[in-house]
């Protein structure tokens, strides 16, 4: 089934993901420039994806691009490559790569500079675009002449084009809201590889805390911890908790509490093992197991602050 739409309403990362979540194969057309100006030059990119997983980039049909990016390096002729094409039978079912690399004309390591060059680079830098129009088409051929015979699930495209996005202004309004929480869509730890600060945000998706007090705690610009919920969301692992305003800042005070008790237990207490028990097994832990209440909590705070 042909599926068509525009960026404004479902962006690249979005309609890469739905690619990938659905298994599909087909290729992704994109067009840039305003059709309604006639003297507009468009701008055509073909994605070609198969299962849901990124083959090659394109903006040319006529399966010449890869052999001009190879020649253009002066790794081979483009007189080179078409007698070996000619003469080998193995360009008739595998990637130009693949043969190549077989024929020893080109190093594995020249096989992912190309694959980065010929689809990375280009899907990166359509991110930021605001207005296009789409066509993904489904089809079971792909033009082999402009394949290296690598591939790369959309999700890891996605994760690499958003953390290298500089302007964020087309995904603005897509941004989840500073008063939201995140809740997580996985049961264990994702298997997808999040960098640094996108673990310290993963860490508090229970749908208790508001982006803005993720965003304090951790002590990165909220616009900082935005996109990086927008990441976790547009690739399957969180989705956006609305939330009331007393929701996060419970949360906040009850840990709050939490340390107040720790720090205020008389020396007494700690010679008894409580502050011991309190740092090991939690506040929290400690509650449920013994039955406390949190009004019983809170007015023990309270008492051992007046002392």
């Amino acid at each position: 089934m042909t599926i068509t739409g525009n960026f404004e309403d479902f962006s690249l990362p979005e309609l890469l993901q739905f690619l990938d979540q659905g298994k599909k194969t087909g290729r992704l057309c994109i067009e840039l420039g305003n059709e309604l100006e006639k003297n507009s030059t468009k701008k055509t990119s073909y994605i070609w994806v198969h299962q849901g997983r990124i083959m090659t980039v394109t903006n040319r049909l006529d399966e010449q691009g890869l052999t001009l990016m190879i020649a253009q390096r002066g790794w081979a002729s483009e007189r080179v490559i078409s007698r070996v094409m000619q003469t080998s039978s193995c360009f008739i079912s595998e990637p130009m790569g693949l043969c190549l690399k077989s024929q020893g004309l080109l190093q594995p390591e020249q096989l992912k500079l190309l694959f980065h060059t010929q689809v990375l680079q280009p899907i990166c830098s359509l991110f930021p675009v605001r207005e296009a129009f789409f066509r993904f088409e489904p089809t079971r051929t792909f033009p082999l002449g402009e394949m290296t015979g690598l591939s790369m699930t959309s999700t890891e495209v996605i994760l690499i084009g958003l953390r290298s996005l500089r302007n964020w202004s087309s995904l603005e309004e897509k941004l989840p809201d500073p008063s939201s929480g995140l809740s997580s869509l996985m049961v264990k730890q994702p298997n997808i590889p999040l960098n640094n600060q996108e673990w310290q945000v993963w860490e508090f998706l229970d749908g208790r805390v508001s982006l803005k007090d993720i965003a304090s705690q951790l002590r990165i610009p909220l616009v900082t911890v935005q996109q990086i919920a927008f990441r976790l969301i547009v690739v399957g692992l969180a989705e956006e908790e609305f939330m009331t305003a007393s929701t996060s800042t419970s949360v906040l005070e009850n840990t709050i509490s939490e340390e107040a008790l720790v720090e205020t237990v008389p020396h007494s207490a700690q010679k008894s093992g409580v502050n011991q028990s309190i740092q090991k097994s939690g506040v929290s832990q400690s509650i449920q197991k013994s039955g406390v209440s949190e009004s019983f909590l809170k007015n023990l705070v309270g008492f051992l602050r007046s002392k």
